[in-house]
């Protein structure tokens, strides 16, 4: 009988934040293109931008680092 394997929470918190930072990162890169109308008072620092990339390049370590594939045990 086999032993049940788990996948670690880190990877599913990896991908929510890999996902989340991707749409961040995409809405800040449509304001810069379209910018709005009425900006807001910190509009020229661009934090969704900064913080969209930031976040995907979290995502994108915990969703490799602790991806289920990597873990495999030998027998």
């Amino acid at each position: 009988m086999e032993a049940a394997r788990s996948i670690s929470i880190w990877f599913f918190i990896g991908i929510c934040l890999l996902v989340d930072g991707v749409l961040i990162l995409g809405a800040g890169i449509y304001q810069l293109i379209h910018p709005p109308l009425h900006p807001v008072v910190l509009y020229s620092l661009h934090a969704n931008v900064w913080w969209g990339a930031l976040l995907a390049v979290v995502g994108l370590l915990f969703f490799v680092t602790h991806a289920p594939w990597r873990h495999r045990t030998k027998q």
